[in-house]
């Protein structure tokens, strides 16, 4: 049974007034835009920037909101949204246009790209009312609170989700919001910060995730494995029964968190995920990392953290607590320039900085909170252009790749397997359809520990989850999410399997680099 919780509410002040009945659009005469960058893997391909550049309008009901994405010339036109106020069913009627997909009940920001929501003044309440981000992309979220989303009672809205993503999300930042529930599922409440269905790219940073039974997932099934490339870093899970968060499949990187009282399970790595988990606070809690509820594991990298009053069950069928002494199942390269904060220090500022309201402030990796300028990166993202999967690991030592032969499942035309063994990024091989296998193979048993999965220029980010064969013997050397390098136990074997279990388009490996060490 899912524990009731208490909302502490916050007092807000309606600011502004923009388009429809109850109100008249306010074009501001300068383009404004959230306060400091982007952080983490929303850093990567291409940046998320939101509706900068764009103009900047105002809004004090969900309707003007609306009414502001779909007054844009096209669905892609940047656009600032400056929210003032509370947000509810009320006031958030759907809005029709060419440039926007809206719908009654809801923030529906669907099949559009570069846009901003931002709280002003002191700050914007979505209550009982969620966001929905689908087909969209580039998308920033700064400075609310979302309250008390219900899917089941009334009123309900997103799917009792207060941020919600799904169907090909790329690239959306959100931070210092406070997202609320009153309980768990039992009261009709569902997850504060889901996604699924091909959502990639994504931070969550400075936020207060509190008072739910559940925190947020990635993927909505053990079969949904397309998500991953998720940030969260500085943020406050408090009271909350589980999924600080839920992985199925994918990459994570969760930093700086201080987690309290979590009451049944803390970040759930299953279905082959990869998560590096270093330097968060953990208080007062049971379970805090492992693989909880199945048996298809997930993996992680751990260090730094504080397991202050943590407990831990003893593992058995479908549970398997990383604890009570977490140890690393895992490596996990992070693309993007990051600075951390020592654990023993996150609970202090985390509680300086976090949530809506409370001045945007952030850390500068020393434990002392600053308010960032506008427009100034922070020094932990530096702006990387590509997809973090893409860029090429050193290698060092012989490819032993070279001179090997090549086989796979099945190639789609044009592509052929020993083009993954030329040492040649311009030629590659494709399978017929979106998943596949591709193998190095041996005259004889031939000692691996680590492997390069490089993709041709122009088609990175394609691959999705996969799996790292031992073909004689049909044993999981690795699995996770994206190319790049690939570490495990040294391991002799004549016949090595990269299976491609997910993807985006149509997968292409460039080369299948195999090395001992």
């Amino acid at each position: 049974m899912r524990r009731a919780v208490v909302l502490r509410r916050q007092a807000v002040v309606a600011a502004a007034a923009v388009v429809t009945a109850v109100g008249v659009a306010l074009p501001t005469p300068q383009a404004s835009a959230a306060v400091g960058s982007a952080t983490g893997y929303a850093t990567q391909n291409g940046g998320t920037t939101g509706g900068a550049g764009g103009q900047t309008v105002r809004a004090s009901t969900g309707t003007a909101i609306h009414a502001a994405l779909c007054g844009r010339t096209s669905s892609s036109t940047p656009i600032t949204i400056e929210v003032s106020g509370t947000i509810n069913h009320g006031n958030t009627s759907k809005v029709s246009g060419s440039s926007c997909n809206t719908a009654a009940g809801v923030i529906e920001l669907k099949q559009i790209s570069n846009v901003t929501i931002v709280g002003v003044g002191s700050g914007a309440v979505f209550d009982q009312l969620g966001i929905h981000i689908r087909d969209s992309s580039n998308i920033i979220i700064q400075n609310v609170t979302v309250r008390n989303v219900k899917k089941s009672g009334s009123p309900t809205s997103n799917g009792g989700d207060a941020i919600g993503m799904e169907s090909t999300v790329r690239n959306v930042w959100v931070d210092h919001v406070t997202l609320e529930a009153s309980g768990g599922e039992s009261e009709g409440y569902d997850g504060l910060f889901d996604m699924k269905d091909n959502t990639q790219y994504v931070t969550l940073s400075y936020s207060i995730l509190r008072n739910s039974g559940r925190g947020g997932l990635v993927g909505s099934s053990e079969s949904d494995l397309s998500n991953g490339f998720i940030t969260y870093h500085h943020n406050l899970y408090e009271n909350i029964d589980s999924r600080t968060p839920l992985l199925r499949g994918g990459v994570a990187h969760i930093y700086n968190n201080h987690y309290v009282s979590l009451h049944e399970s803390g970040i759930n790595s299953r279905a082959g995920a990869r998560a590096k988990v270093e330097n968060n606070y953990f208080r007062d809690s049971k379970d805090v990392l492992g693989t909880f509820y199945t048996d298809e594991r997930g993996y992680w990298q751990v260090a730094g953290n504080v397991f202050d009053n943590v407990t831990w069950s003893s593992a058995g069928s479908e549970n398997y607590p990383a604890g009570p002494n977490p140890t690393s199942t895992t490596t996990v390269s992070i693309p993007y320039g990051y600075r951390l904060d020592g654990a023993s220090c996150v609970p202090d500022v985390v509680r300086q900085t976090v949530g809506a309201n409370t001045g945007l402030r952030v850390s500068d990796g020393s434990c002392s909170p600053q308010t960032p300028p506008p427009t100034t990166p922070p020094p932990t993202t530096p702006p990387p252009t590509t997809p973090p999967p893409t860029t090429p690991p050193p290698t060092g030592g012989t490819n032993l790749s070279l001179g090997a032969g090549a086989d796979g499942s099945s190639k789609a035309s044009g592509t052929s397997y020993g083009n993954v063994r030329d040492g040649n990024l311009s030629t590659w091989w494709s399978p017929a359809g979106s998943t596949g296998t591709i193998s190095i193979k041996w005259g004889s048993a031939t000692r691996v520990s680590r492997v390069v999965i490089r993709e041709p220029s122009g088609t990175q980010g394609s691959i999705g989850s996969w799996q790292l064969i031992n073909n004689d013997n049909g044993a999981v050397l690795a699995a996770g999410s994206g190319a790049g390098s690939i570490t495990f136990s040294a391991t002799a074997m004549s016949k090595i399997n990269f299976k491609i279990n997910s993807s985006s388009g149509t997968p292409r490996v460039g080369e299948f680099e195999t090395y001992a060490s």
